[in-house]
């Protein structure tokens, strides 16, 4: 069995976040909307995690032109490069550049739709839940033949020319084109919830993979290279993240007053994730206390004797024709019975839903409540990642005073 790590370790991967975005402020600008209940989260209520100055959805129509980020002039290349033999490229010198139109009609036999939460390394709240529909990268990848000395795929999108404002990633060979059929495979992405893929959302096509942090998933795709080269190129890891991090499996509370009365009883919403490592539960902890000034700290026994409580998730929806965009049939998307159209598991693997917590009618008083998930390996939040450069995933808490 492997090592646990102390609790001080356990906590200290929720933390640490502001310092790894802090290396990339220059180039990220954070729009957080309230959170919206729901499964499907309008594109325009996404939490908008943008770089580059200007940020490419502000460009006037002329420079969205020249970067080719329109329907009409938006390309693709896909070459090879570091020793990578890639017998036929696509190029904009030659013009045999991908362009959206042979993108769509490749997805009329092709295409995958999903559900699929967003979330990036080192923000606190998840950014949106989509229902995606895009082509496998892999099968983007064989229009350029049978190609060889290859190990990895680097991939990136529109930038101004700045060196140092150059958003970039990377998947090895094997993640690209041997996802097992249960698991979702990387794709290109250019619908979201029915509709284009808007500029907001790193249209006309980006890159999405399913079971990574949003940092995987580069928008305004512009060039693919298949390269012999075994090293990641990510511009996360090179802020000191680790670029093959996961999507986790975690809960997050909304936002609650800061007072309740007493004679009511008390409900506390959230949202989960269920990561890579899919989702057994979502557990509460309420605790009274004394006073606000002063946190818990990581080795407070506390924590050894906490009451963790159940609460129950939002279920999927009975009828998922009112949740789904009209042209859309649940039967279509990944991860549901063909026959019933109901979904296999829920949350679907990389999806997200609500949850609540009725804590009842405490007395008056002063409180803390935190929420955690607990994974299907049976580990807790933030076990057993005690390294917050995988991704911000601690244990959040919220206070509150009841009011006699």
């Amino acid at each position: 069995m492997p090592k646990l790590q102390s609790r001080r370790e356990l906590l200290r991967a929720g933390l640490g976040g502001a310092a790894a975005i802090a290396n990339t402020s220059e180039i990220a600008t954070i729009d957080a909307p309230p959170p919206v209940r729901g499964v499907l989260t309008p594109a325009d209520r996404f939490i908008d995690v943008s770089r580059g100055t200007p940020v490419p959805h502000s460009l006037p129509g002329e420079a969205l032109i020249n970067a080719r980020l329109t329907p009409d002039t938006w390309r693709l290349e896909v070459v090879g490069e570091g020793g990578a033999n890639v017998p036929k490229p696509l190029t904009l010198q030659d013009g045999s550049a991908l362009d959206l139109s042979t993108l769509m009609n490749l997805g009329k036999t092709r295409s995958v739709k999903f559900l699929k939460a967003v979330q990036c390394l080192n923000i606190a709240q998840p950014l949106g839940q989509g229902l995606w529909e895009g082509v496998p990268l892999r099968d983007v990848l064989l229009l350029t033949g049978t190609f060889s000395s290859v190990r990895r795929i680097y991939y990136w999108g529109f930038h101004n020319d700045d060196p140092k404002q150059i958003f970039q990633s990377s998947l090895s060979l094997t993640q690209v084109m041997e996802t097992p059929p249960w698991e979702l495979p990387a794709f290109l992405a250019y619908r979201l919830n029915g509709k284009p893929l808007p500029l907001e959302r790193g249209g006309p096509v980006r890159i999405l993979i399913p079971w990574a942090h949003g940092f995987k998933s580069i928008k305004w795709l512009h060039r693919i290279a298949l390269t012999n080269d075994y090293r990641a190129n990510d511009t996360y890891a090179e802020a000191n993240n680790d670029p093959e991090s996961h999507l986790k499996t975690a809960a997050y509370l909304d936002s609650v007053p800061n007072t309740f009365p007493n004679n009511k009883p008390i409900l506390i919403r959230g949202t989960v994730i269920s990561g890579l490592s899919g989702l057994k539960r979502v557990e509460y902890w309420l605790r009274r206390v004394s006073a606000f000034d002063k946190p818990l700290s990581d080795n407070d026994p506390a924590w050894e004797t906490a009451k963790w409580i159940k609460c129950p998730i939002d279920a999927s929806p009975s009828d998922w024709r009112h949740t789904l965009p009209p042209d859309v049939r649940s039967t279509e998307i990944w991860g549901f019975d063909k026959i019933t159209g109901n979904p296999k598991e829920w949350p679907l693997r990389y999806g997200m839903t609500g949850w609540t917590a009725n804590v009842g009618l405490p007395p008056p008083g002063k409180y803390e409540l935190r929420a955690r998930a607990v994974d299907l390996n049976g580990f807790a939040q933030p076990e057993p990642r005690a390294n917050r450069q995988t991704g911000l995933n601690g244990v959040e808490v919220r206070q509150f005073e009841v009011i006699g």
